[in-house]
């Protein structure tokens, strides 16, 4: 929220030297957040001044362009030139070139004299130019920074505004304003207006506050105006989606008069770009007190205005020129001809207010926080009107800001006041909160007193009454949020201050620390980290295809996923089965900026949904459920994994002098998987396999020692890269981690170091070309008994000498007993079971 600091002044006391970063001092005392300052002369600096146009002669140039060689006067007629700058002339009179042509002799301009600095660092310089000497220039919407207007100069008269000469035309358009912009949070909807925040100035500063609504006298009706129904037929939790309708009318306005400056200036700082004076008196009055409005034309409103929900196939052209396809949940303004607007988010286009409009239908209405919320997402249209009403709007107040809107058409329009009024709907009561006498001192730590307690309350306007064990609190109509006593407890501290609450650290209960898998996660994700890899955290959000590819080994095998109702985006509209293509989502953006050796990896949830998902209905809130309805809660969460993934691209350091880099390759993508499983004292079984996003042949399965899979590793899919336009040969694993981490032991004992000497014997078995080496590896630790210590494999061969359809492994055994020194017959011995094994079940022969 954008605060300009002659708005705030009006309704607060704010000091006349105060800066927009001492306003905001002031403000995060009560709760807010500093957020930016807007201050136009940051950007813009005088002498800028008001001056007429004494002569103009129009000079064709051979260009094809014609210039206006001008002298203006810019002092008082008889007055001397004060500001001894180069450039000015002492006689109060100019002489600049202009190439605009909108202006006539006798208009009075804004003119920018030598020394001024504009928006862009543009600086004003006496300049030759078209044969004259240019001491200045008259000035453009634009080129001061206060519109986008550039096809003429600003001539005042244009704004209403007939100034004497040589005055200062940064104050007259209120460029010498600046606003404060603080962080509104959405439970404090109320702050989005002068109103809340003049009101929150004034805690802050135990200064007095004046409600810019009490300075509104509402009309005595003189009876029912437009007819307006409520007829919400489907309401959303039992709420109903408008509870109250005001409709005023204003009668022979000039819609295309002007804006006047410092209305245009306001809207301005605020954020808010001014567009026509009926449209920018809707927003001045919003941002005033915080009661989004709507004008219609009133002429092309037809029959009773009717509020309900949309009916199924309906659609509605709003403002924006497009036609959007209407859902039953949303809710609409409709009149005879159908829909005419979206309520609290966009109006239709059929009852727009245009410069033809000569009469005005106001509507001032209080609509439900969620049913604005659903529509102004659904159909991608925020705006300064929904924002206010998704968070909570006074509901007292629509009378008033539709007042208010009626006086400034009548005094800047020149429209004429209807006294009829129409005012329909039952808006709920509020219910009193009970606050226990000690509960604030309890739960805060201070011993706030009677008089803090009443007086913080009474000052945000609540209505407190003592009662038997403590205060009866019934929140004012702009407190949407004061629902509970904790809610008026955190008031009763906010507005006492956050700066007198002690501040105590609390101690620690002895026998606490990480849980087990904590741990786990803690030391393979710093394992990794320690062993080169870079750890990024993605979104959880995937399409429907990444899904298909990374979630099941097997193409077309039944996936399961968790589609969101609500995608930030249509195109990642589910939640991940994988972690896999949030990483080489990420890689590929890191591509695409020129880095190419990537080792990234992602410790994070999976969502794999059962057969339930979700519950019925949903439990009423402020009580705990029942037991049963909490495990049927959990019933429906789908199961939600720990999974480590982990993807490498191009090499694995970068190229110097004597050493060349090596390309990761499907052996580091294992390796990784191992670490994860190493740290935590799990071994994990690598057996060839397939998965429909890895490539063919170079793609491993990660079981756990009872067949348990848990993951894959190796070269991504060829095909797949190529679609991803990712580098040829990358790698990648995923690991269920919480399947690793609950296969380990509680208690990892290390192993002990032998001072035995071992004893090493290599072995070469041919087996048939289709028996996976590692099954081999397996057969020989089996078979070679306790004594062996260690086995692994050096070298694979086919070819000359060994018979086709067959290939050759050699593996080398390390032999080591823990309480002697083996003799090379024992380390044979241990050797020839193993052959033998091998043999028995592969058929193996020694080569």
């Amino acid at each position: 929220m954008r605060i300009p600091l002659t708005w705030l002044r009006e309704y607060a006391q704010v000091p006349a030297g105060a800066t927009a970063e001492d306003v905001m001092t002031e403000l995060v005392k009560v709760g807010f957040e500093e957020e930016d300052v807007h201050r136009p002369l940051d950007e813009i600096s005088g002498p800028i001044v008001v001056g007429q146009v004494l002569s103009l002669e129009q000079e064709p140039q051979s260009n094809g362009k014609t210039i206006n060689w001008c002298t203006v006067r810019v002092v008082p007629e008889g007055a001397a030139q004060t500001l001894d700058i180069d450039g000015i002339d002492p006689s109060g009179v100019q002489g600049i070139v202009c190439g605009a042509h909108n202006f006539v002799v006798g208009d009075k301009v804004v003119v920018t004299l030598p020394g001024a600095v504009l928006p862009g660092d543009f600086r004003i310089t006496p300049r030759n130019t078209y044969g004259h000497i240019s001491a200045g220039m008259i000035a453009s919407v634009r080129e001061l920074g206060i519109g986008d207007d550039h096809d003429g100069i600003l001539v005042l008269s244009t704004l209403g505004l007939d100034p004497e000469l040589g005055t200062d035309a940064l104050e007259l358009l209120g460029l010498r304003d600046e606003a404060a912009e603080i962080n509104v949070t959405p439970d404090r909807g109320y702050a989005f207006s002068i109103r809340g925040v003049a009101r929150e100035y004034a805690h802050a500063t135990d200064s007095v506050f004046t409600d810019p609504a009490s300075l509104v006298s509402v009309t005595a009706t003189t009876g029912e105006g437009h007819p307006v129904r409520l007829a919400d037929e489907a309401p959303i939790y039992g709420n109903a989606g408008c509870d109250r309708f005001v409709a005023r009318t204003v009668t022979g306005i000039n819609a295309a008069a002007q804006t006047p400056p410092w209305m245009s200036s306001r809207l301005r700082l605020a954020g808010i770009r001014s567009i026509s004076l009926p449209v920018d008196i809707s927003n001045y009055v919003m941002l005033e007190l915080g009661q989004p409005l709507h004008f219609y034309d009133a002429e092309k409103v037809t029959g009773e205005i009717v509020v309900r929900r949309a009916a199924a196939g309906e659609t509605l052209k709003t403002l924006d020129g497009k036609v959007r396809k209407l859902d039953v949940e949303d809710l609409l303004i409709t009149d005879g001809s159908g829909a005419i607007g979206v309520a609290g988010v966009m109006g239709g286009a059929s009852t727009e207010v245009s410069s033809a409009t000569v009469n005005v239908l106001i509507e001032a209405a209080h609509f439900e926080e969620v049913s604005i919320a659903r529509s102004r997402r659904r159909h991608k249209l925020p705006s300064e009107a929904s924002k206010r009403f998704e968070r909570g709007v006074d509901v007292a107040i629509a009378d008033v800001a539709a007042q208010r809107a009626v006086d400034l058409l009548v005094e800047l329009a020149g429209g004429t006041e209807d006294t009829t009024v129409t005012d329909v709907g039952t808006p709920a009561v509020v219910a009193p909160v009970f606050l226990p006498s000690g509960y604030a001192s309890a739960r805060i730590g201070i011993n706030f007193t009677q008089e803090q307690i009443i007086g913080s309350l009474t000052d945000l306007g609540a209505v407190v009454e003592k009662v038997d064990g403590g205060y009866s609190v019934t929140a004012p109509s702009w407190r949407h949020d004061l629902l509970a006593k904790d809610d008026l407890t955190e008031e009763v501290a906010r507005l006492v201050g956050y700066d007198v609450i002690p501040s105590t650290l609390p101690t620690a209960p002895p026998g606490r620390g990480y849980s087990r898998a904590q741990q786990q996660r803690r030391r393979a994700v710093q394992a990794l980290a320690d062993s080169g890899l870079t750890e990024i955290l993605a979104y959880p959000f995937v399409s429907k295809a990444s899904n298909d590819v990374f979630g099941v080994a097997e193409a077309g095998a039944t996936r399961t996923a968790v589609k969101l109702a609500n995608p930030l985006s249509e195109e990642f509209g589910f939640l991940r089965t994988s972690v896999l293509p949030g990483l080489i989502e990420i890689a590929k953006r890191n591509h695409s900026r020129g880095f190419h050796d990537l080792a990234l990896f992602e410790s994070g949830l999976v969502f794999l949904p059962s057969e339930t998902m979700g519950t019925a209905s949903i439990p009423p809130l402020g009580v705990k459920p029942p037991e049963d309805v909490l495990d049927g809660l959990y019933d429906g969460i789908p199961y939600q994994p720990l999974t480590i993934g982990a993807v490498f691209t191009g090499k694995d350091s970068p190229a110097a002098p004597a050493h060349s880099p090596r390309t990761w390759d499907w052996a580091d993508a294992i390796d990784a998987a191992r670490l994860v499983a190493d740290v935590v004292g799990v071994e994990l079984v690598v057996t060839q396999g397939s998965h429909q996003a890895f490539h063919p042949g170079r793609a491993a399965v990660l079981s756990l020692r009872d067949g348990d899979v848990v993951g894959y590793a190796g070269e991504l899919h060829p095909k797949l890269l190529a679609e991803l336009n990712m580098p040829a040969r990358s790698v990648a694993m995923e690991i269920n981690a919480e399947k690793v981490f609950a296969a380990a032991a509680d208690v990892i004992v290390a192993k002990g170091i032998s001072t035995f000497p071992v004893a090493t014997q290599d072995v070469a078995l041919v087996v048939p070309v289709e028996v996976p080496a590692a099954a081999v590896l397996e057969t020989l630790r089996e078979g070679a008994g306790e004594l062996l210590e260690d086995v692994a494999l050096f070298d694979e061969y086919q070819g000359t000498g060994i018979p086709e359809g067959s290939k050759s492994l050699a593996f080398g055994l390390r032999f080591r007993a823990g309480d002697r020194t083996l003799t090379s017959d024992e380390a044979s011995a241990a050797r020839a079971s193993a052959v033998e094994l091998a043999a028995e079940r592969f058929g193996a022969t020694q080569r």
